[in-house]
């Protein structure tokens, strides 16, 4: 009993060793691109602004029903950094509070559509030729066949305009693509050896598609992951720029473009500052997507 228990300690211990060093080389690849760390570095630094926006920005009141008109209106300067809007609130406060949003977007967007859209492309290219898979690529088609921003435009339409509904619009038009993502990469996986030996040996369908399967199709998953994040931003804004999302005072990045641009071109730094806002952290997650991508396709 004692010789097992030892046998199980050693086989413990080589497990972590190995895994450790799987993480050492997936790091090493990483940051052996430099723009990939950047862009790392840029979406941890703008989630920090975000979470502790109260304590960053330099006037938190301004992110909310804030009026002074006597400071309307007034150009970037060190005291305002990126000037003023209409109502006499700082930009620059509003934006670092348009960050929170945006990763909340991104956050529960992606917690949605990711886990169903892959589940449901696991499932299907694993009964591949079964009525289940029929209904899901079927299912995954029509919504494809939709142009996305249109589809969800008219999901936003119907509810009520809010930031919550507009996450749910571009979540329900979102998922199909992991599906049919998944679903191509479990079918060319399907009948690959290991696969057939995890079946011969009685292996449930569970850890089939969860420990078989999917670890192997997670390098491409992560990839859309992290690229999929700028167009949930760019979509989300679309959605907040014709009204649909979120509702004024609230400051949301699209919203804050579509209510500013009215006022361009004499006080451009308004609309300049939270479209400048859009362009960052869509750059950060697709330079990091780069990094992702890289790390995986070296394996």
């Amino acid at each position: 009993m004692s010789g097992t228990t030892t046998s199980e300690v050693k086989f413990s211990e080589l497990e972590k060793k190995i895994k450790r060093e799987n993480w050492r080389r997936i790091w090493f690849r990483f940051k052996k691109s430099k723009l990939s760390v950047i862009g790392l570095s840029m979406i941890l630094i703008l989630l920090f602004m975000a979470v502790f926006a109260e304590y960053i920005a330099p006037y938190p009141s301004h992110a909310g029903l804030y009026i002074a008109f006597k400071n309307a209106y007034k150009p970037p300067s060190l005291e305002h950094i990126l000037g003023t809007d209409m109502y006499g609130r700082d930009v620059f406060s509003r934006i670092i509070f348009g960050f929170r949003y945006a990763f909340m977007m991104i956050g529960l967007v992606l917690s949605i559509v990711v886990p169903t859209g892959v589940i449901l492309g696991l499932i299907a290219g694993y009964y591949r030729g079964t009525f289940i898979e029929t209904v899901i690529v079927r299912l995954s088609d029509i919504f494809i066949s939709l142009p996305p921003l249109v589809l969800a435009l008219s999901i936003a339409s119907i509810l009520e305009p809010n930031i919550f509904n507009s996450m749910l619009a571009v979540s329900l038009m979102w998922w199909p693509w992991y599906v049919k993502l998944t679903y191509s990469m479990t079918v060319s996986l399907r009948n690959e050896p290991f696969i057939l030996a995890a079946e011969s040996q009685g292996a449930s369908t569970l850890h089939i598609l969860f420990r078989e399967l999917l670890p192997n199709e997670l390098g491409t998953i992560l990839t859309k992951v992290t690229l999929d994040a700028g167009w949930v931003i760019l979509i989300g804004a679309a959605i907040s720029f014709v009204g649909l999302g979120a509702q004024p005072p609230t400051p949301d990045l699209g919203t804050m473009v579509s209510e500013y641009s009215k006022y361009l071109p004499e006080y451009w730094w308004m609309s300049l500052g939270p479209a400048a806002g859009i362009v960052l952290i869509i750059l950060a997650f697709n330079l990091l997507g780069d990094g992702i991508r890289d790390v995986f396709a070296g394996e």
